[in-house]
């Protein structure tokens, strides 16, 4: 697989949005109720919401793109801790590292890993946190093979059903 990972701008908040809902349905739909996946979808994932993440200067979003015809497949976003764990100013939360399923298994997840790393680094991060849905086995075991641990649990909720999600960190 190749693909290019770049820095996103404002034109981009329609690819993140895109990509972003793709890829929570991919990975939640069976067994989310449908309304559900679709309400989150629409708020959390929509294109007003990354053209807004995209103006803050605290946050940092990475676009990877397919070689052959540049587009989207995935992203990273970086931003100040949001969650349930004691946090300092050495902290950043890797809010979001998502790639399209059929380009799972290629080195894509570690690409966009290690220019999360390298942007947590460039901007003082001395760690890196995330929070990822307790029964998404296949991601925590893609956490832990780098470098993560659990720190913490926090409550997520998707519609009116609340989920566990387990904070993570490692330090960089």
């Amino acid at each position: 697989m190749t693909f290019e990972i770049r820095q996103a701008g404002p034109a981009d908040a329609q690819a993140l949005a895109l990509v972003g809902q793709a890829t929570f349905l991919q990975s939640y739909s069976d067994f989310l109720p449908a309304a559900d996946v679709i309400a989150h979808c629409v708020h959390e994932h929509g294109e007003d919401r990354y053209g807004e993440w995209l103006t803050k200067a605290d946050y940092r979003l990475f676009l990877a793109e397919h070689s052959s015809g540049r587009a989207p497949i995935g992203y990273i976003m970086l931003c100040p801790p949001d969650l349930p764990v004691e946090t300092g100013p050495g902290d950043m939360e890797l809010k979001r590292i998502y790639l399209l399923h059929r380009f799972h298994g290629g080195g894509g997840g570690g690409l966009l890993m290690r220019t999360a790393v390298k942007a947590a680094s460039e901007a003082g991060a001395r760690r890196l946190l995330l929070g990822v849905y307790s029964q998404n086995h296949a991601a925590l075991g893609f956490y832990a093979r780098q470098g993560f641990t659990q720190v913490g649990v926090r409550k997520f909720q998707v519609g009116e059903k609340i989920y566990d999600d387990l904070v993570l960190a490692k330090d960089l």
